[in-house]
């Protein structure tokens, strides 16, 4: 295996741990108007994610940073093509950040409201708008022969890159209701496993359909696979929430999500971006990558780097592994 092929797996890791850890991130930001009653359990859900969501976005600066490096035509291609929705996306990820550290500065309703309003907001968007750039991503996009994007924004919306978006937005709110279940007391934590049942069924049906496209259009026995081990764990994980082994369900949605990632790359290798114009124009890991040297120099510092973050994060989910619920969390002065 050559090493651009090598970093093409890589990156594919990348996005399978943002998505892992991020996507309950989100869901826990769109239930907080879904799943609670009342200012004091949407504190209950953002502090579930409180000590940990910052360090789960690091997860993306490495996909982009580790695309940027080894695939320098492709990171451009995307981020030119992609730039509008990209942009969102950062506005929002940037908001929510800020939403967190400032919505419990001042005691004011409608302060905190407000607040409580955007993580909402800047939760469900990006939630969506991945699955709309992945979507994308596989079908292929309008690539010339220079390797830049030629098409429009409205290219972008097409119904099987919206289905994506709709199926990622279902699929994070799903884990995080799920880790809502398993980082939660009380009556929330009832509600949670309720909620999770029900948007499980409808996340199955949608996720089948996309999957079941993808597979029809660029499929392989080995993306075959993915989607099989997408579809089982789903339905597991599922059963078990209704079963209240929210442990094990956590682990499943998250199985999901990384054979649902898994599935996408696959449909793509060789390719990193196809070219709806021409397939000659597409981008593959050969011609879109770095020099050799670079690739092994990033090879040496990731073998490096990487226990190293890997042991951290870890040690951070350890450390504030216990539940939480409305009796821990004091009342406004």
């Amino acid at each position: 295996m050559e090493l651009h092929d090598v970093w093409f797996v890589l990156i594919a890791v990348l996005w399978t741990g943002y998505f892992f850890l991020e996507g309950f991130d989100f869901g826990i930001g769109v239930l907080t108007k879904l799943l609670a009653r009342d200012r004091k359990e949407r504190r209950v859900l953002i502090n579930t994610i409180g000590p940990v969501w910052d360090g789960n976005e690091v997860w993306l600066l490495s996909a982009g940073g580790a695309t940027f490096a080894a695939f320098p035509e492709w990171y451009a291609t995307l981020f030119s093509g992609f730039y509008l929705p990209l942009l969102i996306i950062l506005v929002c990820l940037i908001v929510r950040g800020v939403a967190f550290e400032y919505r419990a500065k001042r005691t004011e309703e409608r302060w905190q409201t407000n607040w409580e309003h955007a993580i909402f907001w800047t939760s469900l968007i990006p939630a969506v708008l991945w699955g709309v750039a992945f979507g994308n991503i596989v079908r292929g996009v309008k690539i010339d022969a220079d390797m830049e994007y030629v098409g429009t924004l409205w290219d972008l919306l097409n119904p099987y890159a919206l289905l994506g978006g709709v199926v990622t937005l279902f699929l994070f709110t799903f884990h995080g209701t799920v880790f809502a279940a398993l980082k939660t007391v009380g009556d929330i934590r009832g509600r949670a496993r309720s909620l999770a049942v029900k948007l499980g069924l409808v996340t199955a049906v949608l996720a089948l359909v996309f999957l079941v496209l993808t597979q029809r259009d660029n499929g392989d026995g080995w993306s075959l696979l993915a989607l099989v081990v997408a579809a089982v764990s789903l339905v597991a994980a599922i059963g078990a929430i209704a079963a209240g082994r929210e442990g094990w369900s956590f682990g499943l949605s998250g199985l999901t999500i990384a054979a649902t990632v898994a599935m996408l790359f696959l449909t793509l290798f060789p390719n990193v971006m196809p070219s709806s114009l021409d397939d000659a124009w597409n981008l593959t890991v050969t011609n879109a990558s770095s020099s050799g040297y670079t690739l092994t120099i990033m090879t040496w510092c990731a073998g490096i780097a990487t226990p190293l973050v890997l042991l951290y994060q870890g040690w951070t989910y350890w450390v504030f592994r216990k539940r939480i619920g409305t009796q821990h969390i004091a009342d406004p002065h």
